[in-house]
């Protein structure tokens, strides 16, 4: 039986309640959502399951004496029965509202997307046919070589239907999948993660996943304690992801230009065309980038200090954050562009560092005299956003490295770093490859980062954790 959420199609509630807008300018998204999950632990499956859902965020605009104020409301499961209360509810939150400062006209109508009145994507159990099989013999295999098996693995697919009174019909389909495998010792003193990001889960390998693990664990099964201090360290890509992805977020072009953030320049004004990077790195975001694929244009549910509703459908570029080393953009809106005299530059949902070697990890642990190994980064909060100084804990594993050769596990540490200052340190980039930015993991999956050498990571204090 069709529940009452599914029984009119996502663009016709798109096109009713543009129908129904009295303001003077109406955006409306729809987004219709389904997920299908695995866990497990201890080497066996524990749970699965499918969902489903929509929401529609529905955008009055009315132009006033004093400007055009906005007004935005959003509601879960909404069916063509609900639609009029959502409008009008959106159309009085407008008028109550003041003026919106980042008011701008709505973005011009262009040829709809070709697949705008097709059905929405689904995911469903089946994304999982070859990963669960698979999953099922590392558990076997786990359990007969002694260590343990927890996780779990998800896939969502979004597909989203924006339209606007200017005439914009756009949609765009996301999928999103993640995987976040653990492998530890019987007694549960040794810990070992690792994760993928992914959009079908046809370029997993459980296999490959739980060898990498038990690697891990027999690397730990010699420990050595370390006291705090600066170690020359490499950074895995998906730790170096959750640094650079913080950094991302900390890019805000009107902050910046404020002078409230690592970008603000001394003298007023902003750092762009600073060398930030020792090395010839580039930062970026691209829509179309092979496996990393996101939306091509601007949805934006609601305002913020450098997001704006009324950018809604503004197409997205390939943006480069930072060029060959130079900071070359900062987050931007069209409202803050304006203010700040620099280029919009909307934010993208994916994120690239390249420029770097073609070396593998492995090949910059064999060129380590000694160093640290991290496996992954967790608990980060912010410090200093002047210096964007943060704080937080290795997790799963940071090994000793002499000689070229992994040679134990050390204990964990708190570390305090700024994302900022370790570009302007690293000795050395790998290989560019996809990861997981496993602190972020619930909000930013799009990413593929380098290993990179920094030659004094700061420890500052010995952690408890495993």
């Amino acid at each position: 039986m069709t529940s009452p959420a599914r029984t009119t199609a996502p663009h016709e509630l798109v096109e009713r309640a543009l129908d129904l807008s009295r303001a003077d300018g109406c955006v409306v998204i729809a987004d219709e959502s389904s997920s299908a999950n695995l866990r497990w632990a201890g080497n066996t499956l524990t749970t699965n399951g499918v969902t489903r859902g929509r929401t529609v965020t529905v955008i009055a605009t009315v132009d006033g004496a004093q400007g055009t104020a906005s007004g935005v409301v959003a509601r879960s499961g909404s069916d063509a029965t609900e639609l009029e209360p959502l409008v009008r509810a959106a159309e009085e939150a407008a008028r109550r509202a003041g003026p919106a400062e980042d008011a701008r006209g709505l973005v011009a109508g262009g040829p709809p997307s070709d697949d705008f009145t097709a059905p929405p994507a689904e995911t469903s159990s089946a994304v999982f046919e070859a990963f669960a099989p698979a999953l099922g013999e590392s558990f076997a295999r786990a359990a007969s070589e002694g260590r343990e098996l927890y996780g779990f693995a998800q896939h969502e697919v979004v597909s989203s239907y924006l339209g606007t009174s200017a005439g914009l019909r756009l949609r765009h389909d996301q999928p999103t999948g993640t995987v976040e495998l653990n492998a530890k010792s019987p007694d549960h003193t040794r810990s070992a993660w690792a994760g993928r990001a992914t959009r079908d889960f046809s370029d997993v390998d459980p296999a490959a996943l739980d060898a990498e693990l038990a690697r891990r664990l027999a690397w730990a099964n010699r420990r050595v304690e370390l006291p705090a201090g600066r170690y020359e360290t490499l950074l895995p890509p998906t730790a170096v992801a959750d640094l650079m992805v913080y950094q991302l977020w900390s890019a805000g072009a009107r902050d910046a230009a404020e002078g409230r953030t690592v970008f603000s320049s001394p003298g007023g004004g902003t750092r762009v065309g600073e060398k930030v990077a020792r090395l010839p790195l580039t930062l970026r975001g691209a829509p179309t980038a092979d496996g990393l694929q996101c939306a091509p244009f601007v949805l934006a549910h609601s305002s913020g200090d450098d997001v704006s509703v009324f950018d809604n459908g503004l197409p997205l570029e390939d943006t480069e954050w930072i060029s060959e080393g130079t900071l070359s953009r900062l987050v931007s809106s069209r409202h803050t562009a304006e203010l700040t005299g620099l280029p919009a530059a909307p934010m993208v949902d994916n994120l690239i560092l390249e420029g770097g070697g073609e070396q593998s990890l492995e090949e910059m642990v064999a060129g380590t005299e000694r160093g640290l190994l991290l496996t992954c980064l967790w608990y980060i909060r912010e410090v200093d956003p002047a210096t964007l100084l943060l704080t937080g804990l290795t997790r799963d594993g940071v090994y000793l490295v002499e000689g070229g050769e992994v040679v134990g596990a050390v204990n964990n540490f708190r570390f305090n770093e700024s994302p900022v200052d370790l570009l302007a340190r690293a000795e050395e980039a790998g290989r560019t490859e996809r990861c997981l930015p496993r602190e972020w993991s619930d909000y930013f999956t799009r990413a593929a980062m380098p290993a990179l050498r920094v030659p004094d990571f700061n420890m500052s204090s010995v952690s408890p954790g495993v």
